[in-house]
């Protein structure tokens, strides 16, 4: 068995435990409730939500016809104002250029704000496998930190979990009392996580946009952890992807209220906030030194015409909250670092297509992702385009390929079709099918007659 075929049965296995997990299933859908009811409110604030999403759309557009050019121009603006910018062709280079940093300034402690950049290169295992304490500052990625997890969704890590899964969870790692309520368990984390602002020598981020025409990183949270973050160490580290980049500050007017509507029903988040580079003469805050990396790690490869559009995408979660696969099979199955309906596009090609191309099967098709994603991502066309590269690319299965043969071949001969009765037809496609038609669903059954049977037995009468 390849590593391909393993990394598949993996996702099948989990899917099929997570799908019949009902106290998973409680946990997820009780929160993405919540999520749908502030949604509702929250595009209150459009007067032509409709046009918003569409001017948003053809604003990414540009943004990605003219990738090169945006990225040279953040590029100038910020090193005008004593910002240095690292181009990060992978995760490898990223996670060298960020060690060279803290070997430089000594580091030993080191806190993060959200970001799905650094999980996807691993940043955390890097930092402390070369004798350096990374610390989540998000309450959500702290607890999955705590809980030795990856995030389970874009937006919030922690979905899967309840107060009392939390509660416990502080108990055997904390040693704090158990049963604690939410206020309290959010007291302890603050605590612990106050102290580490001032240790730390160096503050890393992600970054929710790159503006071109004046070199800024816009962070958008609502915890404040990010301004700590950024705040107190004397050395500012932004990861961000290149497909981050909008051409213009004007732009934000209309992608932080879209942003936090569709990520969390919210009219604006709590915290937003422009960096423009290190702390200038003058100034009374802010970092000695502020880096940004940009990294492509596989970003390129979606420039093809097929899934460009999933370039457009700022991270909001929503199309996750709205496919009923992630609702019923969770954040963790996937096995990527993104994941839902986005991540099933992105990640066959971040990733490669033999290890994630299958992940592009598990959707319905159903258009959902489409239909909520704030700049009118073509999410399930994209999902189908993955599928025909990846039969194309020769990824599926000999058993499967060789099945899809024989059906096809067997539909086409009609003497065939009519030699067999509906009992014959049955074990076929049982034999032929089994694992892709699944041990949860209910077993076909064919007619005892073809339809072409039928036809000529009733002309004859």
């Amino acid at each position: 068995m390849n590593s391909a075929t393993d990394i598949k049965s993996t996702f099948i296995a989990k899917s099929d435990v997570k799908a019949h997990d009902l106290e998973h299933k409680r946990k997820i859908n009780f929160n993405i409730d919540k999520y749908n009811a502030a949604v509702i409110k929250g595009k209150h604030q459009f007067a032509q939500l409709d046009t918003a999403r569409k001017l948003a759309k053809n604003t990414k557009w540009q943004a990605i016809e003219h990738l090169d050019l945006h990225l040279e121009q953040f590029e100038k603006h910020f090193s005008d104002r004593g910002g240095k910018v690292i181009w990060a062709e992978d995760a490898d280079e990223a996670l060298e250029a960020i060690l060279a940093i803290c070997k430089q300034h000594n580091a030993k402690t080191i806190v993060k704000s959200k970001s799905m950049v650094t999980e996807e290169i691993h940043l955390n295992d890097f930092l402390e496998k070369n004798g350096m304490e990374s610390v989540e500052t998000d309450l959500g990625e702290y607890i999955q930190q705590l809980d030795g997890e990856p995030p389970y969704h874009i937006v919030t890590p922690a979905m899967h979990k309840s107060k009392e899964d939390i509660a416990a969870l502080f108990h055997d790692k904390l040693g704090v009392p158990s049963g604690l309520s939410p206020t309290e368990l959010t007291l302890i984390a603050r605590e612990k996580l106050r102290a580490k602002y001032t240790e730390a020598e160096i503050g890393i981020t992600g970054g929710n946009f790159l503006i071109a025409d004046t070199g800024s990183v816009c962070l958008t949270e609502n915890e404040g952890n990010g301004r700590l973050t950024t705040a107190f160490p004397p050395v500012h580290i932004a990861i961000v992807g290149i497909e981050k980049v909008l051409p213009s500050m004007k732009d934000l007017a209309l992608f932080w209220p879209l942003l936090s509507t569709y990520g969390t029903g919210q009219n604006l988040t709590v915290y937003n906030t422009i960096f423009n580079g290190p702390k200038q003469a003058g100034e009374t805050d802010g970092p000695k030194e502020m880096y940004v990396i940009l990294l492509d790690n596989g970003r390129t490869n979606l420039l093809r015409k097929e899934v460009r559009e999933s370039m457009y995408c700022i991270r909001c979660g929503s199309c996750l909250n709205a496919c009923p696969v992630y609702k019923n099979i969770g954040g963790h199955a996937y096995g990527t670092t993104y994941s839902g309906p986005i991540g099933s596009v992105i990640s066959p090609h971040l990733n490669g297509m033999e290890e994630a191309g299958h992940l592009s099967f598990a959707s319905s098709l159903c258009g959902n992702c489409t239909e909520v994603c704030p700049v009118k991502i073509n999410i399930h066309e994209m999902l189908l385009e993955n599928r025909h590269i990846y039969i194309e690319e020769k990824m599926e299965g000999i058993s499967e390929k060789l099945a899809w043969r024989l059906f096809k071949r067997g539909v086409l001969h009609r003497g065939l079709m009519n030699s067999a009765n509906g009992k014959v037809k049955n074990i076929v496609f049982e034999k032929a099918f089994k694992s892709a038609w699944g041990d949860r669903r209910a077993k076909l059954n064919f007619a005892p007659k073809s339809f072409n049977q039928l036809w000529k037995e009733r002309q004859k009468g």
